[in-house]
């Protein structure tokens, strides 16, 4: 038997989920003008949610959505637009809050794991299509491969290169993973080999690893 207490705290919990995939879905526009909360936003989420239950009588002389309305929230969170070709690699950063993507538009990208918005401008230097991204284990660094055959470090907040491309693959970087204390970098390549660095100098730890007689997908 539920409390007063335990309801009350349940129907925070449900308006503050409703509330999220509200932003979730329409940040980008009310972002850009406040009056699309109740001309673009109030009017296309769902029948059920609680937000539309509970405003939509407020505003009786908006937009009204006669057919294809939903009736509650889709399974797909949000959907996040902004690279120009195919996207690659994903990976969200240690707290959940960031997303990073690689694209074949040669660049990295951060996002904003709530409102589906970017963060901060596109990170460039790579030359060719960026095939792999990961976060560090902190959170600052995120390590990237690329076709033209290099692995970078970026900074997770600025996108500024930390240092020099990582130069040793000769073949495009496939996959690419920090070390859980942050120290290293191990890379897989079209190659056919692994290669383990050192963040802090960029330098390669050791030989190639050797073995593997066609490309390394995964690290």
């Amino acid at each position: 038997m539920r409390t007063q207490g335990q309801s009350g705290y349940e129907d925070v919990l449900s308006t503050a989920k409703d509330v999220q995939r509200f932003v979730q879905l329409f940040a980008g526009m009310i972002s850009h003008s406040t009056p699309h909360l109740y001309v673009s936003a109030l009017p296309f989420s769902p029948i059920k949610s609680i937000i539309a239950t509970k405003f939509t009588a407020r505003f009786p002389n908006t937009l009204r959505l006669i057919n294809g309305r939903l009736m509650n929230w889709t399974a797909i969170q949000t959907v996040i637009s902004g690279h120009t070709s195919y996207v690659s690699s994903v990976s969200f950063s240690p707290d959940g809050t960031r997303i990073v993507s690689g694209s074949w538009d040669s660049t990295v990208r951060v996002w904003d794991a709530v409102t589906g918005l970017p963060l901060g401008e596109p990170f460039q230097g790579h030359t060719g299509s960026v095939f792999s991204v990961s976060f560090s284990p902190d959170g600052t660094r995120i390590v990237s491969g690329s076709y033209d055959s290099t692995v970078r470090v970026w900074d997770a907040a600025t996108g500024l290169p930390l240092g020099q491309p990582f130069r040793g693959h000769t073949n495009s970087v496939l996959s690419v993973s920090f070390s859980p204390d942050g120290t290293r970098i191990v890379s897989g390549s079209l190659d056919c080999t692994v290669r383990l660095w050192d963040v802090a100098t960029g330098l390669p730890l050791g030989e190639p690893f050797r073995g593997h007689t066609r490309k390394v997908l995964s690290v």
